[in-house]
């Protein structure tokens, strides 16, 4: 399934299309690559991310169940620039959205919200009841999406993980 939108820059130039797609191979070690970098260089985390964010997309692939987990790729012009995955949480009517992000040079044009937006509708669209995610307090902008689109905060914990302390929050919603 492809999504297209076409985007101005912040000059008014037209940008080309972003796509929301499904992965082909390769995406999904581009998508570790890149988040590993960005959160490496907008956070300081070392590479115990990059691990973390490997054995989940590895787990995907591995256990993939079509019609009840789903990545999109963002893909600008052949370039991914962000994803998003849905996947089956240990209680079977409850879908956990995981590894969302937004490459900086496709920020402030709503993808991230079209992310969340694709994977609420995909986790309806199966039978999920309810949908659950884990993030850490400091990611602000994707806290916003998570709010304006009716997850609420159910518990924080403060941990010691990819080089920092850090305060974990596990938020849900009902589908």
């Amino acid at each position: 399934m492809t999504i297209r939108s076409s985007q101005a820059s912040h000059d008014g130039r037209p940008l080309p299309d972003i796509l929301l797609r499904d992965p082909a191979p390769g995406d999904i070690g581009l998508i570790i690559s890149g988040q590993a970098r960005l959160y490496a260089t907008e956070y300081g985390w070392d590479q115990t991310f990059e691990a973390l964010v490997a054995e989940i997309a590895a787990r995907f692939i591995r256990d993939f169940q079509p019609g009840f987990d789903r990545c999109w790729v963002a893909d600008r012009a052949g370039q991914v620039v962000g994803a998003a995955f849905v996947v089956r949480h240990a209680d079977e009517g409850t879908a956990q959205l995981r590894m969302l992000y937004v490459d900086p040079a496709a920020r402030g044009q709503g993808l991230g919200a079209r992310l969340v937006d694709a994977c609420i509708a995909f986790a309806r669209q199966a039978g999920y009841r309810r949908m659950v995610l884990w993030t850490n307090d400091i990611l602000v902008s994707a806290r916003r999406i998570y709010v304006a689109r009716g997850f609420r905060l159910d518990a924080e914990e403060r941990h010691r993980s990819f080089g920092h302390d850090l305060v974990g929050q596990f938020w849900s919603r009902p589908l």
